[in-house]
This record gives structure tokens, C-alpha cells and sequence, in this order.
């Protein structure tokens, strides 16, 4: 197989992050938000996904001037959706809870360093509590969007549907893989809705590749994140993702799909993994600058 154009593999691996590595804030769980933006600063990452809580842990005004004072992008806002409730008041405050997100994305992204992106994740959310009707559910989720589209339009923001391993179906997302979620994106302008090639949620798909080229087509890749898959998971599945390298995910093959159908942003590294959270946040921050410079960046375009 031939790299694409621009995108020959190099063999030379250096400690200088990679300028499209995005640390995403979940990979530094413990991490106040004023300590997440330094250490990423400080191991010269360049960009940042951020989460929500500790948004609000300091404010939104709070938080936007300390990422302007940071100097660094914005690589996505997690996270919106959970909007797979029956109508009623869980719903309303739901679709009221994603308006507000909508809006923080697009305060954080204009206050961010040139480059940065305004792009909210969607989780879908899973079966409501008392239903068995997953096809239900997944219109539900289509529902929302509709009613979410116009804010996001006025606001500038990129609804970025991101679709979770089969194995959260029940509990935190209906939309299962990267075609399902591209079915509901194509129903609104890819300006306004796209999709997250996340690779531990959809390395396992036997329709991946085309699938990925289907989503560069219509210009729907709103944000890659990547993290490795292995076993033995752990008794929290959510608990199960990896540094790259150290699992059975060939991020060769994903990134250069990902390269070939045109997406040029930022690439997050999001880790949920107890034994990284413990780990002292410098550490880890200079390991994912190592690992990503070996399994991400041979396959990028050259800078």
C-alpha cells in the first residue's frame, strides 16, 4: 500500500511534539483546568481538547481567558448529547443542557489561539431506562439534532456525532459505528454537523475504510482522536483505552485513510485509563508526545 501524496512515511522519530497532536484534556482526569492548559503548554503541544466540568469548575469567562492566556488551539469541546430520553422533562433539559454547550464551544473557540476549532462532541446517550426500542432511540437522536442544528448554525459551532463501541450501546450511545453516525449527519450541512473518527470506538469495523472515504467525500471528519486497544479490558470498560503503540490498533492504516479523505486538523489523544490518570501529569504528557511521534506522525503529511 502507498502512502498518500504528501504523506511519505519518516523514519525518524524526535522528542519535538508533533504541531497536529492535541492533548485532550480527559487524558489528565485530575488535572484543574488552569494545571491541564500549563502541562500542555509546557510539553509544547500546541492544542488542547477541552471537557465541560472543569469549564465549569471555573466559569466560562474564567476559562476562556485562561485558555487565551495559554496561547494554545482548541481542538474540540467535550461533550454534548445524551439526548435519547422519551419526550419530557429529561429530554427538555437535555436539548436546553446541549444549547448551553453549544454556546461554550463557541465562546472557548474564540478565544483560542488562531486555528482552533468549534467543534462539539456528541455522545448519543444509550436505551432510556424501562425501553428495549433501540431503533427508538436512535430517531430520538436524529430528533435532537434537528432542533439543535439552527443554534449551532448561528452560533459557528460543528455538532461532531461520535460513535462508541457496540459495547456502550446500552448506556451511552445508540449510534454504534461510523456509518450509522454518518446517516444522521447527512440529513444537515457538513458545515454545521460531521462526524469522530475516534479509533478505539471504531477500529474493529469490517466497513471502516469505506466508511472513512464516504466521510472525506462529504467533508464530515470533524475531529480524529486515537488511543489503543488490549486485553484483558478492565472491570470498567470505559477504563480501557491506551497510549498508541500499546495495543492491537493499526493506526498506520486509520490515519492514512483518515490523511487520504482530507481531514487537516487536530488529532487528539484521549485516554480514560486509571493507571495513566495516576500517573504524575508531566509524564504523561511527554508520553504522548513520544508515542504519537511514533505511531501517528510517520503517516501526516509533511509540515
Amino acid at each position: 500500500m502507498e502512502c498518500p501524496a504528501g504523506a511519505e512515511r519518516s523514519d525518524t522519530v524526535t522528542d519535538s511534539p508533533d504541531p497536529r497532536l492535541s492533548l485532550n484534556q480527559a487524558t489528565l482526569k485530575y488535572a484543574p483546568l488552569r494545571e491541564a492548559l500549563a502541562e500542555t503548554g509546557r510539553a509544547g503541544i500546541q492544542s488542547i481538547g477541552l471537557w465541560r466540568e472543569p469549564v465549569a469548575d471555573v466559569g466560562l469567562r474564567t476559562a476562556a481567558d485562561l485558555l487565551a492566556d495559554s496561547g494554545l488551539r482548541l481542538s474540540s469541546l467535550c461533550r454534548g448529547g445524551f439526548f435519547t430520553h422519551t419526550e419530557g422533562q429529561e429530554r427538555r433539559a437535555s436539548i436546553d443542557d446541549n444549547r448551553r454547550a453549544i454556546e461554550e464551544c463557541a465562546v472557548l473557540a474564540a478565544h483560542a489561539a488562531p486555528g482552533s476549532e468549534a467543534v462539539l462532541v456528541l455522545v448519543a446517550g444509550g436505551i432510556p431506562a424501562g425501553s428495549t426500542d433501540l431503533e427508538a432511540a436512535r430517531d430520538r437522536v436524529l430528533d435532537a439534532l434537528a432542533e439543535l442544528v439552527p443554534d449551532a448554525e448561528q452560533a459557528g459551532v460543528t455538532l461532531a456525532i461520535e460513535p462508541l463501541h457496540p459495547m456502550y450501546v446500552s448506556d451511552r450511545a445508540v449510534v454504534s459505528t461510523l456509518g450509522q453516525a454518518l446517516d444522521l449527519a447527512e440529513q444537515f450541512f457538513s458545515s454545521t454537523v460531521g462526524v469522530v473518527v475516534d479509533t478505539f470506538h471504531v477500529w474493529w469495523d469490517p466497513d471502516l475504510m469505506t466508511q472513512i472515504a464516504r466521510a472525506g467525500a462529504g467533508q464530515r471528519i470533524a475531529s480524529y482522536q486515537v488511543c489503543d486497544w488490549a486485553t484483558p479490558l478492565p472491570a470498567d470498560v470505559l477504563l480501557a483505552r491506551h497510549y498508541p503503540g500499546d495495543g492491537v490498533i493499526d493506526f498506520e492504516r486509520i490515519t492514512r485513510a483518515v490523511v487520504a479523505a482530507g481531514y487537516t486538523g487536530d488529532i487528539e489523544v484521549e485516554i480514560f485509563n486509571q493507571n495513566v490518570w495516576e500517573t504524575p501529569w508531566p509524564d504523561v504528557a511527554a508520553h504522548t508526545v513520544r508515542t504519537f511521534g511514533e505511531t501517528i506522525s510517520p503517516w501526516l503529511p509533511k509540515q
